[in-house]
């Protein structure tokens, strides 16, 4: 989620106050850091050798209530409040902003009954006020949708991991490689054979335009060679004929004379 380099950058000037601070100082800075806007991770600030301190003396209860803060929600916070230093009414809210963003981040649907039940709150007014305040938070990007009385999460920022849970991230993210290597793979499989078939649907046709280039050469010879060979007798008298006028026209006078008084002589 795009907000959440805004809420780790806003953690630094209290890290850089922490490291000077002792004693009451510190309790106060703590009580500072849990009420301040825009801070919704701590586990850097739980990493100082001052916290680290913290944990060991009589105060151990404000470190106890930072992890409360890190890993925990408000159900939890109320479950161990005795021994827990008590909230304000700013910082009750903003571990109910993180109780939201931990249910968002196991459900993109979550019934108003649930969060009414994880929030403890009276009314669905004071819930719907919750999740708008958390919205423009930016811990969670969403919409509320009254007619079915439900929160639909589109986003949710990421909260801090325990040591412990690193194994089972470490897990989901070897599985999540092995799919996408898997698909890779697949996809690899479908590439190759799409392109074999490419490959032999333009060795067919090749082959196609080469016979129809062979038939429209065999289509353009048989005309000429057909009509001589249906018609030869026809080219003879033709040839004849052509032969028989050549003679007359070779012949001389005298002998066209003589011709025509034979003729003569015939008729009478």
């Amino acid at each position: 989620m795009s907000g959440e380099p805004k809420h780790i950058n806003q953690l630094e000037p209290f890290m850089l106050l922490a490291k000077n601070a002792k004693g009451p100082a510190l309790i106060a800075l703590i009580n500072q850091l849990l009420e301040a806007p825009g801070v919704y991770v701590f586990g850097e600030f739980l990493e100082l050798p001052c916290i680290q301190e913290l944990s060991k003396g009589p105060n151990e209860g404000y470190c106890q209530l930072l992890n409360m803060f890190a890993y925990g929600t408000y159900h939890d916070y109320k479950a161990f409040k005795d021994t827990l230093p008590p909230l304000t009414e700013t910082q009750k809210n903003k571990l109910r902003h993180l109780t939201i963003v931990n249910l968002a981040a196991n459900t993109q649907v979550i019934p108003y009954s649930t969060l009414l039940k994880d929030l403890e709150v009276g009314s669905v007014r004071e819930l719907e006020d919750l999740v708008i305040e958390a919205v423009y938070a930016d811990v969670i990007r969403g919409k509320l949708d009254q007619c079915r009385q439900q929160l639909e999460v589109d986003a949710c920022i990421g909260r801090d991991i325990r040591s412990q849970g690193m194994g089972r991230i470490s897990s989901i993210l070897s599985h999540w490689c092995s799919g996408c290597e898997s698909i890779s793979a697949s996809i690899e499989e479908e590439v190759g054979r799409v392109s074999q078939c490419r490959e032999s649907h333009l060795k067919t046709l090749q082959h196609i335009e080469a016979e129809v280039g062979n038939i429209r050469r065999m289509m353009s010879a048989t005309p000429s060679t057909s009509t001589q060979d249906m018609d030869p007798l026809g080219e003879q008298e033709r040839e004849g004929a052509l032969a028989g006028s050549g003679a007359e026209r070779r012949q001389t006078p005298l002998q066209m004379i003589s011709k025509a008084k034979s003729l003569n002589n015939q008729r009478h």
